[in-house]
């Protein structure tokens, strides 16, 4: 290697020593963006799941709210089993949670106020069996007709949310996205309980209408 070359290698050795540090950090910089970037699209199918799991639950408490209100006006109709029903709408309701609120603690709180509402809601629909002038009403009908449907798209909906999440709890685990995740405060989310669902609507209720 002639002097010319010597100088040169030391030139580039030099400049590298200097500015190497600002590289690693520069691509660092980079895989941090991309990364926090890739948590972020993880994330977004599971709030539009969330949305629509918010959407069905929202759904049968407006139609929960309407039969209560039919419900109320019948005469001598059991005010216990009404009071079960109401409340348990209001408990239910009063939960709202965000994606990022999606902890086993928040989540064990919204199953247990929406287990409670479905109990009530169960409950109410049996004793109206002994009410056949109560049965006989259009509205309830109408309720009774889309009961089952309702409790079919909440049990849909459970499921679709627990799809989705699965493959953001993996990514968010895996080394070194790990590290990103616990940095930029993306946690693992709850996945809903197999404890609630249609099975838990009454089915076959009978109307008492001649055919």
């Amino acid at each position: 290697m002639d002097l010319d070359e010597r100088i040169e290698s030391v030139k580039s050795s030099s400049a590298l020593k200097k500015y190497g540090k600002w590289i690693v950090i520069a691509l660092i910089a980079v895989w941090g963006i991309m990364g926090y970037n890739g948590l972020v699209k993880a994330q977004e199918p599971i709030a539009e799941a969330w949305g629509n799991v918010q959407t069905e639950y929202q759904s049968r408490a407006d139609k929960v709210e309407v039969i209560s209100k039919i419900v109320k006006n019948a005469a001598n109709f059991e005010r216990k089993t009404l009071t079960d029903v109401i409340e348990a709408r209001s408990k239910a309701t009063s939960i709202q949670l965000d994606v990022n609120d999606l902890t086993p603690e928040n989540m064990a709180k919204f199953e247990q106020a929406q287990s409670q509402l479905t109990g009530a809601l169960s409950r109410l629909m049996v004793t109206v069996e002994r009410y056949p002038e109560l049965k006989a009403t259009d509205a309830f009908r109408d309720f009774q007709a889309q009961y089952e449907g309702i409790e079919n798209r909440i049990a849909k909906a459970r499921r679709d949310f627990n799809e989705v999440i699965k493959p953001y709890n993996v990514k968010i685990k895996k080394f070194p996205k790990n590290l990103l995740a616990m940095a930029f405060g993306f946690s693992e989310k709850e996945y809903f309980k197999a404890n609630e669902g249609s099975e838990n609507a009454p089915k076959n209720i009978d109307l008492g209408f001649d055919e």
